[in-house]
């Protein structure tokens, strides 16, 4: 499949060329345009299980799908936030685990699934006790909340990243969840609280905005209730 990254410096879309026959996964609500050739059609990924498991992963139930049925045709997707889109290659040797709403589209070999998290991961992560995971052959198109970060690990190399700044990483890649800092009341102070703790090899995709943060600014803004 023929594609761009339209307007990476400032809301980006994804501009898809499909042949004819060539099919298409989007995340709910994802289409701007495409041509008369194509067909959108809301679908099931892996069943009603699969289904219930995405929306425990904070995604939605139903997936788009977009099938270039009468002849070669254009897609134009774009996600819901004001941040970054970014490709990446999969060839079925490993999976990517994705947070809330970062998963934007894929091609046909795509598989999307939801992952259920050990108990300290799924308390204190932030993405609960599911996560979603993104597999199978084909390229993936992700989104953030700001511009993404690629942050490469050797083996054996550490980092520590905020829970909410987190976009992907690979699900090979050895993680943690802890305190911030040595005791709860500096962790909890210094506005981190609980952080992940990434080992490599591998690449960590973080996004470069908060968006809890951002919810907590904007409040300020809002009109009280009486």
């Amino acid at each position: 499949m023929n594609y761009q990254i339209l307007y990476q410096d400032a809301f980006p879309a994804v501009q898809a060329q499909l042949a004819q026959g060539e099919v298409l996964k989007a995340e709910f609500d994802a289409m701007i345009s495409m041509s008369t050739t194509v067909d959108v059609e809301g679908k099931l990924e892996g069943g009603l299980l699969g289904g219930i498991g995405r929306m425990f992963a904070g995604e939605k139930f139903f997936f788009q799908t977009l099938t270039a049925r009468r002849g070669p045709g254009e897609v134009l997707l774009a996600p819901a936030t004001s941040g970054s889109i970014v490709d990446v290659e999969l060839d079925g040797s490993y999976g990517l685990l994705v947070q809330k709403d970062g998963f934007l589209a894929g091609t046909q070999g795509i598989e999307i699934s939801a992952k259920m998290q050990n108990l300290m991961q799924g308390l204190f992560s932030g993405e609960g006790f599911f996560i979603l995971r993104v597999g199978g052959k084909g390229t993936v198109f992700l989104n953030s909340y700001g511009a993404i970060h690629a942050h490469n690990l050797n083996d054996g190399e550490e980092i520590i990243v905020d829970n909410n700044h987190l976009v992907a990483w690979p699900d090979y890649m050895k993680y943690s969840i802890e305190k911030s800092s040595g005791g709860w009341i500096s962790s909890f102070t210094s506005g981190e609280a609980l952080v992940c703790r990434f080992r490599g090899p591998g690449i960590v995709l973080i996004q470069t905005r908060n968006p809890k943060g951002f919810g907590h600014w904007l409040r300020q803004f809002l009109p009280q209730k009486p």
